[in-house]
């Protein structure tokens, strides 16, 4: 991975009225009807500005506000001329390759602000250990196993990758880790008759959201043990991406 460029300077706070002097960090994720999938974007947002001392702020594709458009608009007022939009997202689908792109196209065109994508989170090694720092905080045994759950997509490497990626979690486990997805086939219906129950139910999502709900709250009358989603983990994540993209492009 490239170097995080310059050692970071103090700045603001996320929403803070003080302008940093690094470029901003919009986490762009693609939004939910789910209120507290609101929330905890935002909080997982603040947690990135208090650990890397930017102005970071969270942003939406769709179904919540503030969309990017709204969010560039701010940084300028607050003397911003640079960001780094980090899209929170796990695979290379439709919202990474044309809503994310489109997005930052319209925000820069109509504010003057200066945008550079950073990768989105994937699910490369990074990922995949803080989905075992999450398992392992939520006390998943060794033995038990696991049902992977993500949104899923048209877009079949996309899916593929979260396969893969459940691979790579079961290797070092005697219980076994299936993927399932909350809009297209593998569905949790079809790989839980598969599984032992106790089944561990390890969301690949960052926060809650209406897909996951209904598979939570079958988990928790089952008894089986439920991860959280993975929230403020991601914080040093979201913060290697903005690094290394700002390294990348050359932004002061």
């Amino acid at each position: 991975m490239p170097g995080p460029g310059p050692t970071p300077e103090p700045s603001a706070s996320a929403g803070g009225s003080s302008v940093s002097s690094l470029p901003a960090l919009v986490g762009l994720a693609h939004g939910s009807r789910h209120a507290d999938g609101t929330r905890s974007i935002e909080q997982l947002m603040q947690v990135v500005a208090a650990t890397g001392e930017i102005d970071a702020r969270p942003a939406f594709l769709d179904l919540a506000e503030p969309d990017l458009l709204t969010v560039a608009g701010r940084l300028v007022e607050a003397g911003h001329r640079q960001a780094v939009v980090v899209p929170l997202l796990f695979t290379v689908a439709f919202h990474a390759t044309v809503d994310v792109p489109e997005a930052v196209r319209e925000a820069a065109e109509r504010t003057g602000l200066e945008l550079v994508v950073a990768e989105i989170l994937g699910t490369g090694a990074d990922v995949q250990q803080l989905v075992e720092v999450s398992m392992a905080v939520a006390g998943i045994p060794e033995h038990s196993d696991v049902l992977l759950y993500a949104v899923g997509s048209s877009n079949a490497a996309a899916n593929e990758a979260v396969h893969d990626l459940a691979a790579r979690l079961g290797r070092h486990r005697t219980g076994r880790v299936q993927a399932a997805f909350g809009t297209t086939e593998p569905r949790a219906a079809e790989v839980l008759p598969e599984l032992t129950e106790p089944v561990a139910l390890v969301p690949l999502f960052l926060s809650p959201g209406l897909l996951l709900a209904p598979l939570a709250r079958i988990a928790r009358e089952r008894g089986w043990t439920l991860a959280p989603p993975l929230g403020d983990l991601a914080a040093p994540l979201v913060l290697r991406r903005y690094a290394s993209a700002r390294h990348t492009a050359g932004l002061r």
